[in-house]
């Protein structure tokens, strides 16, 4: 494919490709879809388990006329079985994109060097850029504005938090993320997100303080303590992050009318207290439904070049 598009950062849309993928998903989750994707095939290369991202994006694709074939570790062995390159070849000649759900980012940016096709970053250890789409998509449902609002990231500095801070900065959303000392955010990382923030006027820190965090935040965001393969981590994890439980407790010293977000699936009793899905100011649900809509948009924005 000429001049392909693939989306392996978030930092690879602008902020006004950014603000045009959320605008269309909304109309799509209106019902404003169509068969953008008729005659088109997917590869869905998944290395992690998945529930909402499989699920949403195998019916997204069937959705807007397109077909997806799902391949599992087993399969495929990449960068074992078959070296990286050689499967980004194989699959360029079947498929029109490879949805890519990863342990190693190097394997995701590889595929990307050698597909013809492009590539989507369904997940990695460095970045998962869909779900940033899918927390855009609800805060703005639910604000109706991104320019101004603030959200305040508690917990491990992950692939989740490594994208909502280099997304949500560029259209006008502040990103503070509280974690304790040697598990923050990459300095490399915070430094680009505070370049973006400086040019459209809104901010990004990162702190050990959760109540520090959340003051004056529109949105309270966590996600686990320990990601799928960091699990021989998670006894030196769960001592490091204690203090760091989002409950209602916390959450009431943002605003009085602040979000609560998590990506799922969660660790009850560790990121966030029991209950928490169900609290009044929880739009945890609708953010998972919302990877669909957002999922939808993206794939659209790719193919159509909208």
């Amino acid at each position: 494919m000429a001049d392909k598009r693939d989306l392996i950062s978030i930092a690879d849309l602008s902020a006004d490709e950014t603000r045009q993928v959320i605008l269309r998903a909304q109309q799509m989750k209106a019902g404003d879809a169509g068969s953008v994707l008729k005659g088109k095939k997917f590869a869905l290369l998944f290395e992690k388990p998945s529930l909402r991202t499989r699920v949403s994006f195998q019916v997204g694709i069937e959705e807007l006329g397109g077909y997806s074939l799902y391949l599992s570790p087993q399969e495929v062995g990449l960068g074992g079985r078959e070296p990286v390159r050689d499967v980004a070849r194989v699959l360029s000649g079947y498929v029109d994109c490879i949805i890519a759900r990863v342990y190693s980012h190097q394997h995701l940016e590889e595929l990307a060097r050698y597909a013809s096709v492009p590539v989507i970053n369904a997940l990695s250890d460095w970045e998962h850029p869909c779900q940033a789409i899918s927390d855009l998509l609800t805060i703005t449902e639910h604000k109706n504005k991104l320019d101004g609002m603030k959200l305040a990231y508690i917990g491990d500095g992950n692939n989740i938090a490594r994208s909502l801070c280099l997304g949500l900065p560029p259209v006008g959303v502040s990103f503070a993320i509280a974690a304790p000392e040697g598990y923050n955010l990459d300095k490399a990382s915070l430094k680009s997100a505070q370049q973006l923030a400086f040019n459209q006027g809104s901010n990004v820190w990162a702190v050990t303080s959760p109540a520090e965090a959340v003051r004056d935040a529109d949105v309270v965001y966590t996600d686990v303590w320990t990601s799928m393969g960091d699990e021989a981590e998670s006894g030196t994890r769960l001592e490091a992050f204690q203090g760091y439980t989002v409950g209602a407790k916390l959450l009431a010293q943002a605003k009085p009318d602040a979000l609560f977000m998590h990506d799922m699936p969660a660790h009850y009793g560790e990121e966030v207290e029991p209950g928490m899905f169900e609290h009044p100011q929880s739009v945890v649900y609708q953010q998972a439904h919302n990877r669909l809509h957002g999922q939808k948009a993206l794939l659209e924005f790719i193919f159509s070049g909208r």
